[in-house]
């Protein structure tokens, strides 16, 4: 079993990617094979809606952008993808809605390329507008056929400072909450892969 962890913050090392990466530990100790990806900084690019992906329907977007290009590979690849983002202005940083557009339309263009994956959505926010970023990354997963596991609560972490999460003990229980229900669900899911049920 393959998680992807992608993340949206320009930040490196900050809290977004924080909490990404205690999300996977509890699937690196269930014996999945964990990736994490930085798409924030990068200059990926939003849909341009030139509907060549419906056309061609080879499984690619037709704008020449490798951050995407290998990201939706990775994506294609893994059993759970799990998407990270700051929020600015109530929402997702623009790089992860570059993603999300693009990986959306692709998907469907071409017979719903990520239905049946595990899809988790974790959100580092300072004060509001946490719920709303978290609804947008859903809102991909939701309209593709993914299967979104709950938690003890949102998947949200507060801090403004980088490592301000860190002092989010809720936040890192129900990060931990959500790496070991992505792990249960997989085996679940899938049956003769190693894993081990929440606690």
């Amino acid at each position: 079993m393959k998680a992807v962890a992608i993340n949206g913050s320009p930040r490196k090392g900050g809290n977004t990617e924080i909490l990404l990466r205690r999300v996977l530990a509890p699937l690196v100790t269930s014996g999945w094979e964990t990736e994490f990806v930085q798409i924030g900084g990068t200059p990926i690019r939003g849909c341009k809606a030139c509907y060549q992906c419906f056309k061609k329907k080879n499984s690619q977007c037709s704008q020449k952008d490798k951050v995407f290009d290998k990201c939706f590979e990775k994506m294609l690849a893994a059993d759970a993808i799990i998407l990270g983002s700051p929020t600015y202005f109530s929402d997702v940083s623009a790089e992860m809605k570059a993603l999300l557009d693009r990986a959306g339309i692709v998907a469907a263009a071409n017979g719903g390329l990520l239905r049946g994956k595990i899809g988790a959505a974790v959100v580092a926010v300072r004060r509001g507008g946490g719920t709303h970023a978290f609804d947008t990354m859903n809102h991909l997963f939701l309209g593709t056929g993914v299967i979104v596991p709950g938690s003890t609560y949102w998947n949200l972490g507060f801090g403004l400072d980088k490592g301000d999460v860190t002092k989010d003990d809720e936040a890192s229980r129900n990060m931990n909450d959500l790496g070991q229900t992505i792990a249960w669900l997989g085996a679940a899911i899938h049956p003769h892969a190693a894993s081990h049920p929440p606690v």
